[in-house]
């Protein structure tokens, strides 16, 4: 009873990991905070001063783990992928809120809301030339 009930802890918990790995935590985003939108619209001067503000952000709270150059470090994911450049800006500000705890991804809600949508400006920056991005998609995944 004991081995069988360890073999199946283990089992559940692998899935869950490859459930997480596998871009998971766009399902658990809500169709309201997917559809979120950047307070920086679409003005090319404010996204760009936005981004600007989030490389700072990402340097000295992202960088640790996904890289200076945000290609991934320590078997962490990168940040420049096409997960990524299809995730709409609530996506990634909802992902930078709440954090991926099945990945090891914390919570930045101790961020204030603008340096968070900053950090989301920066990293639509650099998924601005992702392949494919051209057509990124803001559906929300199925």
């Amino acid at each position: 009873m004991r081995r069988t009930l360890g073999l199946t802890c283990l089992f559940l918990s692998t899935a869950i990991f490859l459930y997480a790995a596998d871009g998971a935590w766009l399902h658990r985003i809500s169709h309201a905070d997917h559809d979120r939108t950047s307070p920086f619209g679409n003005d090319p001067a404010q996204l760009q001063n936005a981004a600007a503000a989030g490389a700072q952000l990402f340097q000295n709270n992202c960088a640790k783990c996904h890289g200076s150059d945000a290609m991934g470090k320590y078997s962490r994911p990168p940040i420049i992928s096409e997960r990524i450049a299809h995730a709409s800006d609530g996506d990634l500000f909802w992902l930078l809120t709440n954090g991926n705890p099945w990945k090891g991804m914390p919570p930045w809600m101790m961020l204030p809301a603008k340096q968070r949508w900053q950090l989301v400006a920066y990293i639509r920056s650099l998924n601005l030339n992702t392949p494919d991005s051209s057509s990124t998609s803001q559906e929300k995944p199925q």
